[in-house]
């Protein structure tokens, strides 16, 4: 699992797919969002824009992050 680490209280979930590497644009995390293939904490998530804290879990295809708050990027 990769973790990543943020400095502010969350991150969007479009922006930490795209930090993670697991996709490479905006528009192609809209679109892995959008069909249902993102998963929060075990749940599909359907907003891009979801706001992601500490701790929180991220499921991309094979691919999982943790969010770090209090680091830095």
């Amino acid at each position: 699992m990769e973790i990543i680490k943020i400095k502010d209280e969350y991150i969007k979930l479009g922006q930490a797919l795209k930090l993670a590497g697991f996709v490479d644009s905006g528009l192609e995390a809209k679109d892995a969002v959008i069909n249902g293939s993102v998963k929060v904490n075990g749940e599909t998530e359907l907003r891009r824009g979801k706001k992601l804290y500490h701790g929180d879990i991220v499921e991309y295809g094979r691919n999982k992050l943790q969010i770090n708050a209090g680091g830095s990027i």
